[in-house]
């Protein structure tokens, strides 16, 4: 039961394949701040690979056999990838979930306003997270403004070396006194979230003239009117790309490990797949950080409706058959666990706990409390994962998430469990979970490919 440290089993030729990994992760987190970015990319590393759009085959009335890639994306913010198996599909298939979205600051319909001279967006937090890490650092903006006629506008400004960042101000600690008597969860509110975007007047503007600088400028660069906002998702994130944390570096600290870290994992044994006996299927989801909702969640039919897809193209046209298929698949729900962290140590029970450089991490169960919101994996599936993991020599531990009245969270792995598929959650154990930057270990990253690839070929 003795937890052991990744890095001390690596040779040097392995050593240098965990580096080489995380040197391609750290560029496609950096490119993928948010979810429409993050299937952006994985279908483009997708197709080099062979994989073809549903769409395409369903068009030319394409058969679906053994060995076809294929991808599904729904709204550009959520994608499954399939690799179709020897076995039919109704036999089941080998999911690795995992969702796509993260902690942010989203900007508010109706957003712009001026004060004091200074020109502002107003925004709404999406997802968990500690409102007080948002101020005082520099912000990037992402997303699409879809303008009356159909027309998208892509915005991207503060990661390019040339462009500007944003913020959100903090009061100084000289005037702070009242400001620090105040709950942790009070000392920002979320209604003063407003992220500053310029402070130069307009010449010849009387009224609000930073406010119609700002407007001009988004008329010059992207031939857009301010009720445009209306019909736009834009996302503030943190600016600045994905580094090696460290001096040893051995960690990666970026924005959006949870859960990007495991759809990247995820994404990476799917397109090392070939040829398994079960169906291989990667599904990327929107919206767990918000209770996997909408049409882009988990809880949507999505990934039910494309399966019924993927059958339609095999002959099969019953709602039977796509019963069985979902029925008798096994799935990793791929998200994040928190790691151990030794100056928190008293939120944790040390030896049901998560130790970064310790492998990927498997959670019988998740939830708060009395196991509430829970998938709880029966002991049947834990036996099956463990030989897996034990014949691929992937090193793994278990954990809880802290203290059994401390708090809890939740995943994607309730959802799919109700279809009576096998479900267990595995992934990264993660530092700093919900803030702007978040910590990892390479070695987990390495070790959850490995973890995923072999689930993917044997369960």
């Amino acid at each position: 039961m003795e937890k052991k440290n990744a890095w001390l089993s690596y040779k040097k030729r392995e050593e240098k394949a965990v580096f080489a990994l995380n040197e391609d992760y750290k560029k496609y987190l950096s490119a993928s701040k948010t979810e429409r970015l993050a299937v952006k990319n994985t279908i483009a590393e997708a197709e080099k690979q062979g994989f073809v759009n549903i769409e395409t085959l369903i068009a030319e009335g394409k058969p679906v056999k053994p060995g076809d890639r294929i991808y599904a994306v729904w709204m550009k913010k959520t994608a499954a990838l399939f690799v179709i198996g020897e076995e039919p599909l109704s036999a089941g298939m080998n999911i690795l979930g995992a969702h796509i979205d993260s902690p942010r600051l989203d900007i508010k319909q109706v957003p712009l306003y001026e004060d004091k001279e200074f020109a502002y967006l107003d925004t709404h937090y999406y997802g968990g997270i500690k409102k007080y890490q948002w101020v005082a650092l520099p912000l990037a903006m992402y997303g699409v403004i879809v303008k009356k006629d159909g027309t998208v506008v892509d915005v991207a400004i503060g990661d390019k070396p040339t462009d500007p960042v944003l913020v959100i101000t903090d009061l100084l600690p000289h005037l702070g006194a009242d400001q620090m008597k105040k709950d942790a969860g009070r000392i920002i509110e979320g209604e003063d979230l407003n992220v500053m975007i310029g402070s130069k007047p307009l010449e010849g503007e009387e009224k609000e003239a930073v406010k119609a600088q700002l407007l001009k400028y988004f008329k010059d660069v992207y031939d857009i009117e301010e009720d445009d906002f209306l019909s736009a998702e834009l996302e503030v994130v943190p600016a600045g790309e994905t580094r090696d944390l460290g001096m040893d570096r051995a960690l990666v600290l970026g924005y959006g490990h949870d859960d990007r870290v495991c759809a990247y994992t995820s994404m990476r044994a799917i397109l090392e797949t070939a040829s398994p006996k079960k169906t291989a299927v990667c599904l990327l989801t929107d919206k767990e950080e918000i209770g996997s909702v909408g049409a882009t969640g988990a809880q949507s039919f999505f990934f039910e409706n494309t399966v019924a897809e993927i059958l339609n193209l095999m002959g099969e046209t019953s709602n039977l058959a796509v019963r069985r298929a979902l029925a008798n698949s096994r799935m990793i729900s791929s998200d994040v666990s928190a790691g151990f962290d030794p100056i928190y140590p008293g939120v944790n029970e040390p030896k049901n706990s998560a130790y970064l450089g310790h492998g990927i991490c498997f959670n019988k169960f998740t939830g708060a409390r009395g196991k509430s919101g829970s998938n709880d994996a029966n002991a049947e599936y834990v036996a099956v994962i463990r030989k897996i993991m034990e014949d691929n020599k992937v090193a793994f531990q278990t954990s809880e998430l802290g203290k059994v009245d401390q708090g809890g969270g939740g995943t994607i792995a309730y959802i799919s469990a109700k279809y009576g598929m096998s479900v267990i959650d595995a992934g990264v154990p993660v530092l700093s979970m919900h803030a702007p930057w978040e910590a990892v270990s390479k070695a987990d990253v390495y070790e959850a490919v490995k973890c995923y690839k072999a689930f993917l070929k044997d369960a």
